[in-house]
């Protein structure tokens, strides 16, 4: 199995998974995400990944959600399922259910909080990768799991080696080492990176690359025309829309992916409650966010980019 065996590309949500204000899942309002996301043209989801809170959830939980959201989606776009865990059984055990659920695929980080070396990172994606028939994406998280895959370019290649992985994720954080991951792999291997703004614009021309999967998807009037117009050979008019995304994520996102203006789902889901997304609220240990000076400061920033709030404050 390598890249051809799957169309993923362009923009993706990493979608947030919508909790109410007792802290339980609001089923109803997820399939109103999903169908928002489909609406607006993505071009696949991811669904349980660090933006859907899995490390708030039990397994029970997460695999509700991950059947909840391909039966939403009814393959309208493809779903990605998150099996990021803290074991190698763990993960497969969640990645057996999103085969059996429907879903088109499945992405982990290395194990968080262990920091493993880059055999154990190998001997991780081997068993997990191996654990259903399902194309395998390999998540490079460093600000969540304390290791840089792409520091090591021969073990990215080496996890491209392993039979299932058809893409990686690259979310380092580094420009010149996500662009050494598409020199690396790109011709074996989907690479979704940071690819909206100028710099990207020119590396998905000169190296490679195939999309963005990001977080929350408030980008998604800008991302999506963005990727069209490039998928049509327009760059010009890729860059018009790419630099109206970058005036947005700038506004709200740190290069290290870190938020501006609070934790960055919460500022995400805020952002949503804006705007009248159904995002929902946060689980603990997130805190929402409800100082009136942090969601003035995100609705000058979304209007300042060019979305309109619709609502006076997060609920």
């Amino acid at each position: 199995m390598d890249r051809t065996d799957v169309d993923w590309r362009g923009y993706w949500p990493a979608a947030p998974t919508p909790f109410d204000a007792d802290g339980a899942f609001d089923e109803g309002a997820w399939r109103d995400l999903l169908g928002l996301y489909v609406d607006q043209g993505v071009h696949g989801i991811l669904v349980n990944g660090s933006t859907g809170e899995w490390f708030s959830q039990s397994d029970a939980e997460r695999k509700r959600v991950a059947s909840s959201a391909v039966r939403e989606v009814a393959g309208r776009v493809p779903v990605i399922v998150g099996v990021s865990a803290y074991t190698p059984g763990g993960a497969s055990e969640l990645a057996r259910h999103a085969a059996e659920a429907g879903a088109d695929g499945v992405l982990a980080t290395p194990p968080p909080y262990v920091h493993p070396t880059s055999e154990e990172v190998l001997a991780f994606y081997t068993e997990v990768a191996a654990a259903t028939d399902l194309p395998f994406m390999v998540y490079n998280w460093p600000r969540g799991v304390a290791v840089d895959l792409a520091a090591d370019q021969d073990l990215i290649r080496r996890l491209c080696d392993i039979a299932a992985v058809v893409a990686v994720k690259d979310s380092t954080g580094d420009r010149m080492r996500m662009s050494a991951t598409v020199e690396s792999v790109a011709d074996r291997a989907r690479v979704f990176g940071s690819f909206l703004h100028r710099w990207g614009l020119a590396v998905l021309a000169g190296l490679g690359g195939d999309g963005n999967i990001d977080g929350g998807g408030l980008g998604a009037p800008y991302a999506v025309p963005a990727y069209e117009a490039f998928f049509a050979g327009d760059t010009e008019r890729a860059a018009a829309w790419i630099d109206r995304y970058t005036a947005l994520s700038s506004a709200l996102v740190n290069p290290d992916y870190s938020g501006r203006i609070a934790s960055p789902i919460s500022q995400l889901k805020a952002a949503m409650g804006l705007l009248g997304h159904p995002g929902g609220t946060v689980r603990p240990p997130l805190l929402p966010v409800t100082a009136p000076d942090d969601l003035e400061r995100l609705r000058s920033a979304l209007t300042a980019a060019g979305l309109t709030p619709t609502r006076g404050e997060d609920r």
